[in-house]
């Protein structure tokens, strides 16, 4: 009885490990790789033990951690050619990828916790993609187009000066600021324009026209859809395109030692997606991982 005992645990075991496999293979969910690191740029991923500097071209996976310092940014490039940079100030993850390259349909959600984002749809279009964007107080979703926003602190210094901005006493880290940002007046890339849903404390509003931007502050009314002004848009691309060598390495770099990621990537006026850019990847001969390893679908979700 007991060698039956041994045995049935031993085949117990042997069945659970076989069974969680799969869910470690899920959670590991290659969806993209790095495009560009610019200065101060962290990431934590399942196997890391705490964040680590960014590695231009290493592979993304669902729930990796990327976390940006001040003047400092990253370019992820998805599985479906979706671009997604990582502005300054920022703490953003993946938690859910499935795209189908065979039935040419892809849905993708991420979580962006502060700073500053900028999301470009991939080459999907009508209702063959869905992509959304949480952020604390508002959920964002995109309709084949580019949105830009800024989560936190941040957002109050990209409105100085706004024509009509209300003041805003509550928590700055609250405060989220979502701009259409293309195509149109700023935005390249696109043969048909896209749209975007902001829900923030009610039902989702529209916008869908480039150059047109929202603000959810808790506690009091939101603002908008309104035009936002071109000083004020400039503040906002300074936080997405950080120069080589600006970030300062203080303590709003990431990280316990605010490790200098360099400058490892091509990331500046000519990024993917902003005025006067290219409708184009920064690196062409980038290693995207074949969708075929995913058996025609690759599904994730960190939900």
């Amino acid at each position: 009885m007991k060698l039956m005992n041994s045995v049935s645990r031993t085949v117990l075991a042997s069945f659970l490990a076989g069974a969680l496999m799969p869910v470690a293979a899920f959670a590991a969910t290659q969806v993209g790789v790095n495009a560009a690191v610019r200065n101060h740029v962290e990431m934590k991923t399942d196997t890391d033990a705490a964040l680590r500097p960014a590695v231009v071209r290493e592979p993304v996976h669902l729930g990796d951690l990327v976390v940006s310092g001040d003047k400092s940014s990253l370019q992820m490039l998805l599985l479906d050619h979706s671009v997604f940079t990582i502005g300054a100030n920022a703490r953003i993850t993946i938690d859910r990828f499935v795209y189908d390259p065979d039935k040419g349909t892809t849905d993708i959600a991420a979580s962006v916790a502060k700073g500053a984002f900028r999301f470009m749809s991939g080459r999907l279009t009508g209702n063959a993609g869905h992509s959304a964007i949480q952020t604390p107080v508002a959920s964002i979703g995109v309709r084949g187009t580019i949105v830009e926003g800024v989560v936190g602190p941040d957002a109050l210094g990209v409105l100085a000066g706004q024509p009509g901005a209300p003041s805003y006493t509550g928590d700055p880290n609250n405060i989220v600021l979502v701009l259409l940002d293309g195509p149109g007046r700023h935005g390249e890339g696109f043969d048909k324009p896209g749209a975007i849903d902001v829900t923030g404390g009610g039902g989702p509003i529209p916008i869908e026209h480039a150059g047109m931007a929202i603000v959810i502050m808790p506690g009091q009314p939101i603002w908008g859809p309104f035009d936002l002004s071109d000083d004020a848009y400039q503040r906002l691309q300074a936080l997405l395109t950080a120069a080589p060598g600006e970030g300062d390495g203080n303590a709003d770099a990431p990280g316990s030692e605010g490790a200098n990621s360099g400058d490892t990537g091509d990331l500046g006026s000519n990024d993917v997606g902003t005025g006067g850019g290219t409708d184009q990847s920064l690196t062409p001969d980038l290693p995207l991982p074949p969708p075929q390893e995913c058996d025609g679908e690759c599904v994730g979700d960190n939900y």
